[in-house]
């Protein structure tokens, strides 16, 4: 079933606790996404659900499994699979915020590249609702620090990227062994056709819900590309952090040492950037974008595994530092603008002829109307003619 619009929370037949959680977040009518998945889940129905990022999905299933979960069974009721440790991270902050109200209802979050010990001892307080990375639970398993066979409902969110990151055997070893549930959550950006061979083996009558990225939910971005040397690309972004006064961005690169040398040429220029990527240690990953979340940095500098997870309404300007190699992966990073219903910018820097081809491709394969720009002599962006 597709939905383009949502409906009140209090027409959801919420307990008290939850409606008391989401009214402390001043939030009245759900998302689309919200608005098809939490009554089939509340019902124990299999769901798969085509969403855009950044349209609420975690509320759509935790919800139900906060409703669900029983603070007197101390063994795990809910499991939810996240490709990384950013996305768990934020995953866990949400589940916690709308358990607020429901005592006796813990959750843990397991990742890698994290001090193991640390998470054992978390385990040792017995929380019915684990978030995790599959490799790390994986560990875990092995150890038989946690049981997860219990788990009445498994969710996985970004299916489709986890299963393209590897992680298919994980995954479904994971679902084999946590073969009590009484529903299968799948949340995905794309089905993808991993994501719909295990909806194939683990679902049974699932809801289908597709939100369509209508005018209602679209995200209002102006995109623009702009043909730029390789070494003039951190020039042409403080140019037009000056020109705009943008404080809030981010910068995607395809690369690790893509993301460090834009980093460092940015901080030559005075702009106070930081970067992560795979080799940096998570502690200082965190850190980072705690800054950032917290309107203290001006542009985040990421790769594109790296940035998945960090969920951020009030991104001004997204920058494409070098063109993505996967069409999906455009669409995830000008989707960190224009939401929350503002308008958003992103700027693709376009410095060789595959790059050139490549954007081209993706604006057609897309749909998106990527605009040709340079600085006039005035210093403002305006239209390449022809």
């Amino acid at each position: 079933m597709e939905y383009t619009q949502g409906v009140r929370f209090d027409s959801l037949n919420l307990s008290p606790e939850i409606m008391r959680a989401i009214e402390g977040r001043n939030i009245a009518v759900s998302t689309p996404v919200q608005a098809g998945c939490i009554p089939p889940m509340m019902d124990w129905q299999d769901v798969i659900a085509k969403a855009p990022t950044g349209t609420g999905k975690t509320f759509a299933y935790g919800i139900p499994i906060i409703e669900h979960t029983d603070p007197q069974d101390e063994s795990v009721q809910a499991v939810v699979l996240a490709p990384t440790r950013e996305l768990a991270i934020q995953i866990t902050d949400e589940l916690r915020e709308l358990a607020a109200y429901k005592p006796g209802v813990r959750t843990v979050c397991l990742y890698g590249g994290a001090p193991i010990g640390r998470q054992i001892e978390t385990l040792k307080k017995h929380p019915q609702i684990v978030v995790a990375t599959p490799g790390r639970l994986s560990d875990h398993m092995k150890r038989r620090t946690v049981r997860v066979e219990t788990a009445r409902t498994v969710v996985l969110d970004e299916a489709d990227r986890m299963l393209d990151m590897g992680f298919v055997h994980d995954v479904t070893r994971l679902l084999d062994r946590m073969n009590r549930r009484r529903n299968l959550g799948l949340f995905s950006a794309t089905i993808s056709r991993e994501v719909m061979d295990i909806a194939w083996v683990y679902q049974r009558d699932a809801a289908e819900i597709t939100v369509r990225e209508d005018e209602q939910n679209k995200p209002d971005i102006k995109q623009f590309r702009m043909e730029v040397a390789q070494n003039e690309k951190a020039d042409a972004i403080a140019r037009i952090l000056e020109e705009t006064g943008f404080d809030r961005c981010m910068a995607f690169c395809n690369t690790k040492g893509s993301t460090e040398r834009i980093t460092k040429f940015l901080q030559m220029r005075g702009i106070d950037a930081e970067c992560i990527h795979g080799d940096i240690p998570q502690r200082r990953r965190e850190q980072v974008m705690e800054r950032f979340r917290q309107g203290e940095l001006r542009v985040f500098v990421s790769t594109d595994v790296a940035a998945r997870g960090i969920d951020v309404d009030d991104v001004d300007i997204v920058f494409n530092c070098d063109v993505p190699d996967e069409n999906q992966d455009y669409i995830h990073r000008i989707g960190r603008t224009g939401r929350a219903r503002r308008q958003g910018v992103a700027v693709t820097l376009v410095a060789d002829y595959p790059s050139k081809m490549r954007i081209d491709d993706i604006a057609q394969k897309t749909r998106n109307e990527i605009v040709a720009v340079k600085f006039g002599e005035d210093g403002q962006l305006t239209a390449v003619e022809g």
